[in-house]
């Protein structure tokens, strides 16, 4: 099967390079509009094929959308990155146009696609998106949960000196600094609660990092973070093409779950062959649901921003 990443940039390139190594398309075609680019990023992946070991196909295209024609799923991670001191809001009035622009062009060769959108703010793209696509609410993924979680995860296995595959947590809400809900009191390291192992202090210190992970990021690099944000891509990718139904945390459009409406925001899904087949409900505590509560808020204040463009 065919897989669309739209903007050939870091996130991008990674994206492609994890599906690619992961070896379970059979094309990936990556799409910019800085001529000569998305070729060249293909180019050089496609010369690490005999070294990795894939048989993936990579192709690049300079805003020619007809060669990603019939792509099964269409992962959106263009626009401007942020800058130290940026937030993701202030990249809307952007980012935007662009979404909107690839958007239109992913549905004219492929109408069928699913599509992931990345580009910031992310839950905010996704709901446009939404909005102006038309498309059944199961074929529209926001990201951004599923990064989130792979950072929390990561601070929890740091915080116990254990490997990352020894624990899991989750987190829902939006995707930004202030609006991630992560699940402290359900992670766990092996079945067993991590507050067997850590304490209070410890644990709010992990929530905050988690929350503040791209940020930090940022600051250290100059610019977003790419390997994860790949990574977290491509396995939304490989949950939908495999049809895996596996669980992430997701941007989905919701109506009554978790007690939202008209909104898109991060929640556990179910991925698989026909994208988002399942919201999951998880029973909240109350300080998780009124942390989910203002974190809709604050989606719903960037989601009005739209309306002014």
């Amino acid at each position: 099967m065919k897989v669309t990443v739209v903007g050939a940039g870091a996130v991008g390139a990674s994206c492609a390079e994890y599906v690619a190594i992961k070896n379970f398309a059979s094309e990936v075609v990556l799409v910019d509009i800085k001529e000569g680019y998305a070729e060249g990023k293909a180019m050089d992946l496609m010369q690490t094929a005999s070294l990795n070991g894939f048989d993936t196909k990579i192709t690049g295209s300079t805003s020619d959308y007809s060669k990603t024609a019939e792509s099964k799923v269409a992962v959106i991670t263009s626009g401007i990155p942020r800058k130290p001191g940026m937030t993701r809001e202030e990249l809307i009035g952007i980012n935007a146009g662009i979404v909107k622009d690839v958007t239109s062009n992913i549905l004219k060769y492929s109408p069928n696609a699913i599509i992931i959108v990345v580009s910031n703010p992310m839950d905010t793209m996704t709901y446009l998106v939404h909005k102006v696509s038309g498309l059944p609410k199961n074929r529209i993924i926001g990201m951004g949960g599923a990064l989130d979680s792979a950072r929390f995860k990561y601070g929890l296995a740091e915080a116990l000196g254990c490997p990352s595959s020894d624990v899991d947590g989750m987190v829902i809400g939006g995707h930004s600094d202030v609006g991630m809900v992560p699940l402290i009191d359900k992670a766990v390291r092996n079945s067993v609660a991590v507050s067997e192992f850590l304490s209070q202090d410890k644990m709010d210190e992990i929530v905050e990092a988690t929350k503040v992970g791209g940020a930090t990021l940022t600051k250290l690099l100059g610019t977003s973070a790419w390997y994860a944000p790949g990574a977290a891509v491509s396995s939304l990718v490989q949950s939908i093409i495999c049809d895996q139904k596996k669980m992430f945390p997701c941007s989905a459009l919701l109506a009554g779950e978790y007690g939202l409406s008209d909104i898109s925001i991060g929640v556990p899904c179910i991925l698989g062959k026909d994208g988002i087949e399942k919201i999951v409900s998880v029973e909240l505590n109350e300080k998780e649901k009124a942390k989910m509560i203002e974190s809709a808020e604050g989606v719903r204040k960037t989601n009005q921003l739209l309306d002014s463009m």
